[in-house]
């Protein structure tokens, strides 16, 4: 091997672990004086062979893909949902590492890139000649390329199709209803993987160990006599040893090392980042953990106006403005205080004895007792007031359901207009389930034997009132929702600020508040029958003080006549409903105040 070979192999090494160090949120990657020995695990880097481009373009991908399983594959949960029938656990395997692929594909678009180039030359590769049956497609193979497309949105060659096409109905008629909510909990892992588990282990495919060692023998058989695709492959990598000198001459011209390293500022600024994001999701995953949900498939999250018709949306709206007149000088002398207090503190500052500017009045009687004095000038300065989200999270438990509810919705009504107004956006949401008495779940529970400490037993229904980009006016109608009948039910609080966390944690803006308005403790009696009493509430107890602990996110709790103290640090209680419109514009204000401290 050249030295000008070592040279590049080695300065492409350094560029790959710089890389692998940032993604995976582990400084200490491959440092032979690393303690941690799960640092070691993610591979030492080796480089044996570069003659293509293609190399490359190879290692990178791999590098990647290792790097992500470090950052976002929890192994434990990995376990824990790994499926009974071991002829499942070789897609299983598949679909978790197609899951945090394109969270890697969705962090960084270079990832993406790499991804994409290393899968096209993967699939451009395959060569078979002979595909009549499914017997000569082996299932793995179709359900990655099944994947692939789906997840990675990569495009498949004539002979892909051809091959996925034995299996994709297949595959379709199993994992097709499950592929939003899939998608939509790529981040969660927990979620993903036992959903995953479930859906192969009810698939068709597998009927019989037998099957499968049939499978095997066919291709040990394969094996044993190479195929044209072997041939050709021989015939390929001749052809290379034949163009050695001429490969070798377009390594340097072709791919700089440099075009490997991350941005220097990307390396410095994404490594902490990603390590406390690493960290945090650790935390949540151990909470899961000992929070069992028997199953996910019938939740829902949808927008509030897909649960009504455009008319009685209309009618639900004007019954809200209806009560909202009782209040109307109370509403506008309470916004007008909030809106005063934030604006004070977003730009009403002045600097004095300035050169140029604003003449400051108060100092003109220097210059009547002695002319000599020179005229002193102010100007107005803009405070640092950080770019703010508020969350509205609100318990749509059947025991709000009258006054405490109507005034819930009146009051996210007046906080959503009065903060926009100074450019604080705020987001409306409200956590119910489905049914009663558990619901498609227990039914499924029930279906299965009824196995003992089954978890959570009933279909949540988070819903989105008003998202944080959409403005006030667009969303208004949605928050007479509330007041639906036959919306409100149970209400399992831990999910539902966990879920609120996740959507915050993904937003922009500097300062982050969560508040959340209840009614006392969680309760849903299809879940409390057959787990423990303390079941949910436990679970709640755990996340709120991960969010306030372990978070910059600030967390305000209002209990309607119960004192919620014992789940949130910051917690008030009101006895009258009526209350509870000065009581949220009095305690964000105090939020938004920082010399005071929360009463």
């Amino acid at each position: 091997m050249s030295s000008r070979e070592t040279n590049i192999k080695e300065k492409f090494k350094i560029a790959l672990t710089s890389t692998a160090k940032v993604i995976s949120g582990d400084l200490s990657l491959n440092d032979k004086n690393s303690d941690n020995k799960k640092s070691k695990d993610l591979s030492s880097i080796e480089i044996d062979d570069l003659t293509n481009p293609s190399d490359f373009v190879r290692l990178r991908a791999e590098t990647d893909s290792s790097a992500l399983k470090k950052k976002f594959s929890n192994d434990a949960i990995y376990k824990k949902n790994l499926p009974a029938n071991t002829s499942s656990r070789s897609l299983y395997n598949i679909a978790e590492k197609i899951r945090y692929e394109s969270l890697g594909g969705k962090m960084l678009k270079g990832i993406e890139k790499n991804f994409n180039e290393n899968y096209a030359q993967i699939i451009n590769r395959k060569r078979k000649d002979q595909l009549k049956t499914k017997e000569d497609v082996a299932v793995s193979e179709a359900f990655e390329l099944y994947m692939l497309k789906n997840f990675h949105q990569i495009k498949l060659n004539p002979l892909t199709t051809k091959m996925l096409k034995f299996w994709e109905k297949d595959f379709e008629k199993s994992i097709d209803k499950h592929k939003k909510f899939l998608q939509e909990n790529l981040e969660n892992q927990n979620n993903y993987s036992s959903k995953f588990s479930e859906i192969l282990e009810e698939m068709d495919i597998f009927q019989s160990e037998e099957e499968n060692e049939k499978e095997e023998e066919n291709q040990d058989q394969g094996k044993d006599n190479p195929s044209n695709d072997d041939q050709d492959k021989d015939s390929e990598d001749n052809k290379d040893e034949n163009n050695d000198q001429e490969t070798q001459a377009t390594l340097d011209s072709d791919y700089s090392v440099d075009e490997f390293n991350l941005d220097e500022q990307l390396l410095e600024n994404e490594a902490d980042e990603q390590s406390s994001e690493q960290i945090i999701q650790k935390n949540i995953d151990n909470i899961n953990l000992d929070y069992k949900i028997f199953t996910t498939q019938y939740d829902e999250i949808t927008k509030a106006e897909n649960l009504e018709n455009i008319d009685e949306t209309l009618k639900l709206r004007k019954a809200l403005d209806q009560q909202l007149i009782g209040f109307q000088d109370v509403i506008t002398k309470l916004a007008n205080k909030l809106q005063r207090q934030l604006l004070a503190k977003q730009n009403r500052a002045w600097e004095f004895d300035l050169d140029e500017g604003l003449l400051d009045s108060s100092k003109l009687p220097r210059i009547i007792m002695d002319p000599y004095n020179s005229l002193s000038f102010k100007k107005e300065k803009d405070l640092e007031f950080k770019d703010t989200i508020v969350t509205l999270l609100i318990d749509n438990s059947g025991s709000m359901r009258g006054r405490p509810i109507t005034i819930a919705a009146i009051c996210a009504d007046i906080l959503s207009r009065t903060l926009e107004r100074c450019s604080v956006k705020v987001e409306i949401l409200g956590f119910t389930t489905k049914n009663w008495k558990g619901g498609q779940s227990r039914e499924f529970w029930n279906k299965n034997s009824k196995p003992k400490k089954p978890g959570r037993l009933n279909d949540l229904r988070h819903i989105i009132y008003k998202s944080a980009d959409i403005h006030w006016r667009q969303a208004k109608n949605n928050l007479g929702l509330m007041l639906k009948e036959g919306l409100l039910k149970e209400n399992i609080d831990g999910e539902a600020i966990s879920w609120a966390y996740n959507r915050l944690k993904k937003r922009k803006e500097e300062r982050k508040i969560l508040m959340v308005i209840s009614d006392g403790a969680p309760v849903d009696d299809s879940t409390l029958s057959v787990n423990s009493g303390d079941f949910l509430e436990k679970h709640l107890k755990r996340m709120v003080k991960f969010i306030e602990n372990k978070t910059e996110i600030e967390v305000l709790a209002i209990g309607i006549g119960h004192d919620v103290s014992r789940y949130y640090d910051k917690a008030i209680k009101i006895t009258d409903v009526n209350e509870l419109g000065d009581v949220m514009i009095s305690q964000l204000s105090s939020l938004f105040d920082t010399k005071k401290k929360f009463h």
